[in-house]
């Protein structure tokens, strides 16, 4: 079933057009990559996604009803959470309070503090710490858990191993099937190539402010993927 969808979308910072007819499919209980090279407008997609970004109204549609250009809030409260590229975490509050920020949305749904802490075990102990204060890896677990208290249907996570270290992007994502054990739909922006293709069911790819390349993540073959991420031309 579909869930969130884009057609033709477009996006601009300015007079520049940062993205250029994106079509774009998310179905229920799904986890979809998009993969691409820096500049590619995979982040300028997830910010369109969330309101962050104006888009035209019926270019972006959740659960049938047209939400492109609607403000953040509305459409967090509808039920779509972004994890921000660089955790944008608030450096004022300890990590129990940017979690709680979570929780502002007023959803009803599982996930709560208990439940965040189970998944991230090392968080409980940190709890009163200021969430800057931490490492990476812990925000970013922090920046997950803030998204999941709204209990969203939709988890986009934009650029989660960003800067990590290997067993730190291991630890993040070894908590990705708990998150997606009870139907949670998710879209992750990944510049790992092969993690995003292991992780996930499809994959798409952009460049420059285009779809390249998608498909089953498991079917696309390395030497496809390599020409619609570089912009390669089939030899």
């Amino acid at each position: 079933m579909e869930l969130l969808s884009t057609h033709a979308l477009q996006a601009f910072y300015g007079d520049a057009q940062a993205l250029f007819g994106i079509d774009f499919m998310l179905a229920r209980g799904e986890l979809v990559a998009i993969i691409g090279a820096n500049g590619a407008g995979k982040s300028t997609f997830m910010k369109c996604l969330t309101g962050l970004l104006k888009a035209p109204r019926d270019a972006i549609r959740f659960k049938g009803e047209p939400i492109g250009g609607l403000p953040p809030g509305e459409i967090l409260r509808r039920g779509l959470a972004l994890v921000p590229e660089g955790r944008r975490l608030f450096p004022s509050l300890s990590v129990e309070e940017n979690l709680l920020m979570g929780a502002a949305a007023g959803r009803p749904g599982t996930w709560n503090l208990r439940r965040v802490y189970r998944l991230f075990p090392i968080l409980p102990e940190k709890r009163h710490v200021p969430a800057t204060a931490l490492s990476g890896g812990q925000q970013q677990m922090v920046a997950i858990g803030r998204a999941l208290m709204s209990n969203p249907e939709v988890l986009l996570c934009d650029e989660l191993s960003l800067g990590l270290a290997p067993i730190v992007i291991r630890e993040i994502y070894a908590a990705m099937p708990q998150i997606t054990a009870e139907g949670m739909t998710v879209a992750i922006v990944e510049q790992d190539v092969a993690l995003a293709q292991r992780v996930s069911q499809r994959m798409y790819c952009f460049q420059e402010g285009r779809v390249s390349l998608t498909g089953p993540s498991s079917q696309l073959p390395r030497e496809q993927i390599s020409q619609a991420y570089f912009g390669l031309a089939a030899s």
